[in-house]
């Protein structure tokens, strides 16, 4: 299908594109990589009025070192995250996963920011930032604000970004290479019926597990990592605790599959994720 007519604005700066927002209201959609608000666009489940392209605004793409962890551009692609030699050496989780999402065009097109906003609950990267407890600045008309991963989510499709605010950059720590990423994906998409982020750090006795794919938003599996801090993280301590990986979630059930299969599925990647990453700490 064709979509629905629409004026199309391309602002040179990131406050250009929240005054555009401002001035446009709701009936305004910002475009990134484009690969969700396009195909809506096609389908006519999107129509909206104007389109503010904010792909070639090149102070949103970056990944640097910056106050003690990783700041990166919403606008910086899969493809720039996956090759990134910083992000492989201070936080590999995100190297780890990047290749994971869709193919080699997706890969190349798609960003961070405009993934994360979207809060599709297949997508990969919000069980990566839920684990890292990474921190997500947002520009808005009166200023920048930041929340933390576990609060940026509210429900399917939905985050604390406003419309009249455009998320602009992501926070990350530093890590070991203790981390894991494993997922159940959709054959034909690559998008995640149930995918588990973990990281360890034995150090400062921390074991925290983001999980995507299993219900109408990411979470972190709390319980799990409850049950870990009571009996201590070893091969014998991993598999009772990844059986709460579902615990205080309705799982989803749609034509993929059944709210009970994801649940088996979230448990059985939150073990391998947290053996993976357990295998890693001794190898260090």
């Amino acid at each position: 299908m064709i979509p629905a007519a629409f004026d199309y604005l391309r602002p040179a700066t990131l406050d250009e594109a929240v005054a555009l927002l401002e001035l446009h209201g709701a009936d305004a959609k910002v475009l990134a990589g484009g690969h969700s608000l396009v195909p809506a666009m096609k389908l006519r489940l999107a129509q909206p009025k104007t389109v503010i392209d904010i792909s070639r605004l090149t102070d949103l793409n970056y990944i640097r070192e910056q106050d003690g962890c990783i700041a990166i551009g919403a606008m910086a692609t899969h493809h720039d995250i996956e090759a990134s030699a910083l992000l492989g050496d201070a936080c590999p989780l995100l190297t780890e996963l990047a290749p994971r999402i869709g193919d080699v065009q997706v890969r190349n097109r798609g960003t961070l920011g405009g993934s994360l906003v979207h809060a599709d609950p297949a997508a990969d990267w919000p069980a990566a930032i839920l684990a890292l407890d990474a921190e997500l600045e947002i520009a808005g008309a009166e200023g920048r604000r930041s929340v933390k991963a576990g609060d940026f989510f509210v429900e399917m499709m939905e985050t604390v970004v406003k419309q009249n605010e455009i998320l602009c950059e992501i926070r990350v720590p530093t890590t070991a290479k203790s981390v894991a990423y494993v997922k159940f994906a959709q054959k034909a998409s690559g998008f995640a019926i149930a995918g588990v982020a973990a990281v360890v750090d034995l150090a400062t006795e921390t074991v925290r597990v983001g999980v995507t794919g299993v219900a109408a938003r990411p979470y972190r599996a709390t319980a799990v990592e409850s049950a870990l801090r009571e009996t201590g993280l070893n091969q014998e301590t991993i598999g009772p605790a990844a059986g709460k990986a579902a615990e205080g979630v309705e799982p989803l059930n749609d034509i993929h599959a059944s709210a009970a299969f994801r649940a088996h599925l979230a448990r059985v990647n939150a073990k391998r994720a947290l053996e993976s990453a357990f295998s890693r700490v001794q190898a260090l």
